[in-house]
């Protein structure tokens, strides 16, 4: 298998891609090696300097502090997806999780989260990230950014010039967007 590289807006963060699904699971950010049962996931969360990883479908994130080089870690992430794989193993996550059930939602939320589902998700993911619809309440909608977009140095404005813009325009009762 020959696992890509491709950077990010955030420059701590890396997103690798071992060119097949690797999940059929939502999108699932990681931080906590103790609490995860998967020894891919817990290996890569131990190497020195990783703080949190993100798994999409088809390709997973890694975010690294300031202190550490990408040189220092990205061979040895590449050699844990590589290995992963060779073990046999077909999926990194192998579950079928539930989708937002939006039947409990408003109206507007429905629009809302259908924006972010479809316009503005596959951007994000492009970039090795995620949207998540949180809530909304007196015109302000609430989402939560997460793998390459979390703590991204660009995120402000991605939220304020595309994210805002967009749902302003297609949900004019939108007034803006706030990251948790």
């Amino acid at each position: 298998m020959f696992v890509q590289t491709q950077k990010t807006p955030n420059p701590n963060s890396l997103k690798f891609l071992p060119g097949k699904v690797i999940s059929n699971a939502e999108s699932m950010e990681f931080s906590n090696k103790d609490i995860v049962d998967n020894h891919l996931i817990t290996n890569i969360l131990s190497i020195n300097g990783v703080e949190s990883m993100f798994l999409g479908s088809d390709f997973l994130s890694v975010n690294k502090n300031n202190n550490t080089d990408w040189e220092d870690i990205k061979h040895i992430v590449i050699s844990l997806i590589n290995e992963f794989f060779d073990e046999g193993n077909e999926l990194i996550i192998d579950k079928n999780l539930n989708k937002i059930n939006d039947t409990n939602y408003k109206d507007i939320e429905k629009k809302i989260i259908h924006v972010l589902e479809t316009k503005v998700k596959p951007a994000v993911a492009n970039d090795g990230g995620d949207i998540k619809f949180l809530n909304y309440k007196d015109g302000i909608v609430k989402v939560k950014l997460q793998g390459s977009c979390s703590g991204c140095p660009s995120s402000t404005i991605t939220l304020k010039q595309g994210v805002q813009n967009l749902l302003k325009h297609y949900i004019p009762n939108v007034k803006g967007v706030e990251a948790e």
